[in-house]
């Protein structure tokens, strides 16, 4: 059975570009002086700045589905779009059973969302923010109290029931957005960046609700762009970056498909395109590409040819100063499609 379902989905935010006065560029709101701080398509003179590009993607029902990819890569905007909360600009998509644009309140019976930053009503406690919020769904109190009270048992904080959402730490915040997105208990669950801004210890603690969540058989999409989070909890991932689908595969798969060997990255002091020339005749050596300053090396001798590397690019008139190694991986997948690494 099919959850989650998109075909062809766009979306186009138009922008505002000022206008130039007498000799003066305009303005930057943030940023160095004489920077602009507008985005790349609106310094190129562009109105309109497309956040999504034909996303078609296929979601079955129990699976723990994971969008991967940078800040701006359109993650947040599909599951915005996904959540009826963002107007697609073209496309069809529908969730657990009920058209986005068609049935938008249909949709947000069926859907709990996790927001990227926890948004609780701080002026109650933990168990009346989650009474509150289920009168959205016509709850009645009685239900809506047994419902919050076993929530909290299943997520350790059934001792924080009257507590202050201030009192409590990060990682039990977020704790309470799963909560609250449950407390109507939806099919389909949608987390925005759910592990943004937790520690290492409250990490590991929020994927263990997570995946008692997936073994319930609800269907889980997850934004991330943390490589470790995507291997460790999905099922399946789609890489996309500025708006387009990239990849789309089980996480082993995806694996599979990453450039052989070690990927050896130089910073060098100019341009690598004569570094480049010179280290793609060498050993041992699948792949090499300059981008910009930096020279990629493909190599299945791992770190030892660093030092033929090295001799090779100081030979074409440059020297190095740093060297990155990684092991292959969803990383370095996602660096040979979109040529930058995800952070």
């Amino acid at each position: 059975m099919t959850a989650i379902r998109t075909e062809g989905l766009r979306k186009i935010y138009p922008l505002a570009v000022p206008k130039r006065r007498g000799r003066r560029a305009p303005s930057a709101p943030f940023g160095p002086p004489g920077q602009s701080a507008l985005p790349p398509a609106a310094a190129n003179g562009a109105r309109e700045l497309v956040a999504l590009e034909g996303l078609d993607l296929e979601v079955g029902e129990g699976e723990f589905f994971g969008l991967l990819g940078p800040n701006g890569a359109g993650k947040t905007t599909t599951l915005g779009i996904l959540t009826t909360r963002v107007v697609a600009s073209a496309g069809r998509a529908s969730v657990a059973g009920a058209d986005v644009i068609n049935d938008p309140v249909g949709v947000r019976r069926r859907i709990g969302v996790v927001p990227q930053r926890a948004n609780p009503d701080r002026g109650l406690n933990v168990l009346e923010n989650l009474v509150f919020h289920s009168a959205y769904f016509g709850i009645a109190r009685a239900d809506a109290m047994r419902r919050a009270v076993a929530l909290l048992e299943q997520f350790g904080m059934g001792e924080k029931a009257d507590a202050k959402v201030d009192a409590l730490s990060g990682g039990q915040q977020q704790r309470l957005m799963i909560a609250r997105a449950l407390i109507h208990e939806p099919g389909v669950i949608f987390l925005d960046e759910p592990t943004v801004g937790l520690d290492p210890q409250a990490r590991l603690a929020l994927w263990d609700v997570l995946r008692t969540l997936h073994r319930q058989g609800r269907t889980i999409v997850m934004t991330t762009h943390y490589m470790e989070e995507a291997e460790q909890l999905c099922d399946r991932l789609a890489i996309i970056d500025r708006g387009r689908l990239l990849a789309l595969d089980t996480t082993v798969s995806l694996k599979a498909k990453a450039p052989g060997g070690t990927l050896i990255e130089l910073d060098l002091n100019g341009p690598a395109d004569d570094a480049a020339a010179q280290v793609r005749a060498m050993d041992y050596v699948s792949k090499a590409e300059a981008v910009g300053d930096v020279l990629r090396v493909h190599s299945a001798a791992g770190g030892r040819i660093i030092s033929a590397v090295i001799e090779a690019t100081e030979a074409a008139g440059r020297h190095v100063r740093n060297i990155t190694l990684t092991e292959p991986s969803l990383e370095t997948l996602f660096i040979e499609l979109t040529g930058r690494k995800l952070d």
